[in-house]
């Protein structure tokens, strides 16, 4: 089952997308998306987390730009559309809608209570500086862009947190790649797998460089990660 809910916070009320397992009780994650808004590919996502037994909640993250962007991954103009989406999207305002995203999620019909927090490329970003800067149960970020510039805010991540990085991202270049390893090294809570061979957004449905095997590996290390973390 699914369904659209209201966030509400002191500078407005947006949308999130909620997927429900058939569990009576279960953990919630909520899914951050990429510049292309609550689309069909993060519907998919949250589908899939929920049939693995979790509450799935994907939040609008652009309400305050332009609410409601449900954009494909495959049109050029969409594409232009949420890069524009992209670089004006305020950050730290982020966080904030993010933590608010959190709160609601562990306070929904049948939650534990524990709630993480996931996302991809912007999502990504998102999820790590939510990590750092809020509180959360655990914490997946695939192929996080830009992360590499506010990696002085990797000390302060104290949950379980995975990493999913592609060798051959386009966004994220190796030297970026080596030095969020080499900032996260240290860090007995955080776990970070690379795939060789892949590409940016290897794990999107419908996306160019879907890639299924590493789309399978890193979705099937991401459910296992949650439900020992959110156990």
């Amino acid at each position: 089952m699914h369904e659209s809910i209201t966030i509400k916070t002191e500078a407005g009320d947006f949308a999130a997308y909620v997927s429900y397992p058939e569990a009576e009780k279960a953990p919630a994650v909520v899914v951050l998306h990429e510049v292309f808004g609550v689309n069909e590919d993060v519907r998919q996502t949250c589908d899939a987390l929920a049939a693995q037994g979790f509450i799935a909640v994907a939040p609008d993250l652009f309400w305050r730009q332009q609410p409601g962007v449900d954009l494909s991954v495959t049109s050029e103009a969409d594409w232009k559309a949420g890069l524009a989406l992209y670089m004006a999207y305020q950050r730290d305002e982020g966080v904030t809608d993010i933590v608010a995203t959190i709160a609601a999620a562990g306070k929904l019909k049948g939650a534990t209570g524990k709630v993480a927090v996931m996302g991809y490329c912007l999502g990504g970003l998102m999820t790590f500086l939510t990590a750092a800067r809020g509180k959360v149960d655990a914490a997946v970020a695939f192929h996080g862009g830009d992360t590499e510039s506010y990696l002085a805010e990797a000390g302060s991540i104290a949950a379980p947190f995975l990493m999913h990085l592609a060798e051959e991202d386009e966004y994220i270049p190796k030297t970026a790649q080596a030095d969020i390893k080499k900032a996260l090294a240290d860090k007995p809570n955080v776990t970070i797998y690379s795939y060789p061979g892949c590409n940016h957004a290897f794990s999107r449905h419908g996306g160019a460089h879907y890639d299924a095997a590493a789309a399978k590996l890193a979705n099937d290390r991401t459910w296992a990660f949650l439900k020992e973390k959110l156990a």
